[in-house]
């Protein structure tokens, strides 16, 4: 039997997919695509936001805008 994956835990896995840092508008995008469409921009932002506290992405503000990338040596190779 599987384990049932958590909205965050999908969001994270998406980010890390992800070619470029995503703001929250992208970020949104990607749950309206996922397993709970209806979670909507401030969703978004509460995750990403809980992710990064918890350090599973980082959260950098570049030119006043606030985007987020993962933490994992994977990203930072590429």
């Amino acid at each position: 039997m599987s384990t049932p994956i958590t909205r965050r835990a999908w969001l994270a896995t998406a980010v890390q997919q992800e070619p470029a840092p995503v703001t929250t508008h992208r970020a949104a995008e990607l749950l309206a695509a996922s397993p709970w469409p209806t979670s909507g921009r401030n969703t978004a932002r509460k995750d990403l936001r809980a992710l990064a506290a918890r350090g599973v992405l980082a959260a950098v503000d570049t030119d006043g805008r606030r985007t987020y990338t993962t933490t994992t040596p994977e990203r930072s190779a590429a």
